[in-house]
């Protein structure tokens, strides 16, 4: 059966997470002067905050952990490997990270073009995100291609993440779309490919990241413009 529903995975595959909260970040950073009160290189805490944001987002995702342990542990731990023990300090960055991020809605490159492609050949669009349910929408509106989705789910709708197949299956009824007639395209091997898969329908991998994983029949991208190869 032909492809007539294209589901997007959104942070990392359409809206440009990594860039959005560096641009945060950073504000924040600058503003509550880190590096004049603790010495600490701005390069130096965002990589440590983005390697223990990635760790409990993978927690979040396999269900050891609920969202308020990771915004009360994300940047806590992050000061805490720098030697600073300050839980208000912590939550300042939590609570003006959440409201200041949405000041940034940078796309990845080509999801503006490729969404517009997509919506010309008369593909009906959609969102599936492990993202929380308050920001989700707001992040599709502000960036400006909300219109394009016929239905935007996130995880807190469920109540489980991706690769957990009721995510889809809540998604797909959602949309009344079929599995034969569906595709997920999404960045997150586990939650995506992996998800879609035992899940029942068809992936494509957006492999930004030059994971560069080698399996028969795996259709991957490395540039969003590399879709119109599949679709």
């Amino acid at each position: 059966m032909k492809i007539q529903h294209i589901f997007f995975d959104l942070d990392n595959t359409l809206w440009d997470h990594r860039k959005n909260a560096y641009l945060t970040i950073k504000t924040l950073f600058e503003k509550q002067e880190i590096n004049l009160k603790y010495g600490i290189d701005f390069e130096e805490f965002h990589a440590v905050y983005h390697e223990i944001n990635e760790k409990l987002w993978e927690d979040i995702r396999d269900g050891l952990i609920g969202k308020e342990y990771l915004r009360k542990h994300r940047f806590y731990d992050t000061f805490n490997r720098f030697g600073v023990d300050d839980e208000e300090l912590s939550q300042f960055f939590e609570e003006h990270f959440l409201d200041k991020i949405l000041n940034h809605n940078e796309l990845v490159e080509g999801a503006a073009y490729i969404l517009e492609y997509l919506k010309s050949k008369k593909y009906t669009l959609h969102i599936i995100s492990n993202g929380f349910q308050e920001v989700t929408e707001r992040k599709c509106i502000l960036s400006g291609i909300a219109h394009y989705f016929q239905t935007i789910t996130s995880a807190d709708s469920v109540g489980v993440r991706k690769p957990k197949p009721e995510i889809f299956e809540y998604s797909l009824g959602l949309s009344k779309a079929l599995k034969e007639e569906s595709i997920l395209i999404g960045d997150d091997w586990v939650a995506d490919v992996v998800g879609a898969r035992n899940f029942g329908i068809d992936v494509i991998f957006f492999d930004v990241y030059h994971e560069n994983r080698q399996e028969e029949n795996l259709k991957a991208v490395t540039h969003l413009l590399q879709l119109k190869e599949y679709l």
